[in-house]
């Protein structure tokens, strides 16, 4: 519930506030504006109420929202009044250039909301982000996927595309964006290239998590009493420190080799008290024996960088804008079939059930402003039934000076609703599927 709750807070915010850009605008050039809706209203709304002339509602729907303009042929594909003479207060006898700003009004706010969030958690809380330098400092480990298309555990990655990325998060996209990654193994600088095969081979099997931090000696931080370890004798606290006499300097060391010998007995030795002793226990047939580990150098990748508002408003500025272009970048990948990350495209219901189940504040704020920007990118999109279709159209009768018929605008209007309704479905589908295969299975 806690998940619903947020995708649903952050949905009304960003709907509201982007359907009020376009409402403000509309207002400065005295469109009237016939219904404000957050959320759809198919067949019927949960509340509604007519204030003057716009008539304020809630949908049951919550796929978006909608302001409708007089004279404008929109979601509604209302195409009655368009028979009848243009008024004054109607969209369509407005100038070019100010029917463009007011298709342009949601992606503006969409933008300055996102701009305003980052400055305001970044004068309050601080510029949060996980370092590459710190959480390279002993190496990368790699999933199997990783390890397959050309990484080894212990690869630092030292530039991509001729760049290094400060923050991890968006490192690990810039890989996946990639056309060269330089890396140092052993003190040797190898060039490695991912195909669009591999590259989706790791986005539809290990997304993000193909690539974490090399940990140093796990200190065992519980041992369950119905493993192996428990029946072995290991104990809270204890350092691994080699497996079969094999030194295991780091976490994957010895999960590599416990690994390697399921359903087999190893030799386990561990410091206890500054002694080492040796444990014989048998590995399961996953390749486990039982203990959970806690690790003491992930509190030192997190870096907090304190901001003024003075130096907080630019850097809002360009983490905004670098956002923006993220989403560019990936849309570029969706585009790619051989990657299959179209496939990974996510409605409200998956984006919601990947959200954490508890309410956090700074992790709700952060990530509204991420949609926002989001949101943004995809209402620039040439597609009719977009804010980024409408405004296409009316630059393109800017320039050569000719109109878009209103029948035409209704044929193009819907297409653009024919596409998105069926973007809508597979995505939705898919995610709901994968609800409920996850409950049942």
């Amino acid at each position: 519930m806690i998940q619903i709750a947020q995708i649903l807070f952050i949905l009304s915010v960003l709907v509201i506030l982007h359907e009020l850009g376009h409402y403000i605008a509309a207002k400065i050039f005295k469109v009237r504006i016939e219904k404000f809706y957050l959320f759809i209203d198919a067949g019927f709304s949960l509340v509604k109420k007519k204030i003057g002339e716009t008539e304020w509602g809630i949908g049951w729907l919550p796929l978006g929202g909608y302001v409708k303009l007089s004279g404008m042929i929109d979601e509604s594909l209302d195409e009655a009044q368009m028979k009848e003479p243009a008024q004054h207060w109607e969209f369509r006898s407005k100038p070019a250039w100010q029917r463009l700003i007011i298709m342009l009004g949601g992606i503006t706010v969409n933008i300055l909301l996102a701009w305003f969030i980052y400055t305001t958690m970044f004068a309050t809380v601080g510029q949060k982000y996980v370092s590459t330098e710190a959480i390279q400092k002993n190496g990368l480990v790699f999933g199997d996927v990783g390890k397959s298309v050309g990484f080894e555990n212990g690869d630092r990655i030292i530039s991509v595309d001729g760049k290094l990325q400060d923050k991890f998060n968006w490192m690990i996209i810039d890989v996946l964006l990639s056309d060269n990654i330089q890396i140092e193994r052993n003190g040797q600088k190898v060039n490695l290239v991912l195909t669009d095969e591999q590259k989706g081979e790791i986005i539809s099997t290990e997304g993000r998590e193909f690539v974490q931090p090399r940990l140093n000696q796990a200190i065992i931080d519980s041992v369950f009493l119905d493993g192996q370890a428990f029946k072995a004798g290991l104990k809270n606290n204890d350092i691994i420190e080699a497996v079969n006499g094999k030194s295991c300097a780091h976490f994957d060391q010895f999960t590599d080799e416990i690994k390697a010998h399921k359903n087999d007995t190893v030799a386990i030795t561990v410091k206890r008290n500054g002694s080492d002793i040796i444990l014989k226990t048998l590995v399961n047939k996953e390749g486990k024996i039982g203990f959970k580990a806690k690790f003491t150098e992930r509190e030192d990748y997190i870096i907090n960088k304190q901001h003024t508002i003075g130096t907080a408003i630019p850097a809002a500025v360009r983490e905004s804008w670098k956002l923006f272009v993220y989403n560019i970048k990936q849309f570029k990948l969706i585009l790619k079939p051989k990657t299959g990350a179209y496939k990974q495209v996510k409605s409200p219901v998956g984006i919601a059930r990947q959200l954490p189940d508890t309410w956090n504040w700074e992790f709700v704020w952060n990530f509204t402003a991420l949609f926002s920007i989001g949101l943004a990118f995809m209402n620039l999109l040439p597609i009719p039934g977009l804010d980024g279709g409408h405004a296409l159209f009316t630059i393109a009768e800017m320039v050569t000076g000719r109109k878009l018929s209103d029948k035409a605008m209704g044929h193009v209007q819907t297409f653009g609703m024919i596409i998105l309704l069926t973007l809508m479905v597979l995505t939705f589908g898919k995610d709901i599927y994968q609800l409920i295969a996850d409950k049942l299975f």
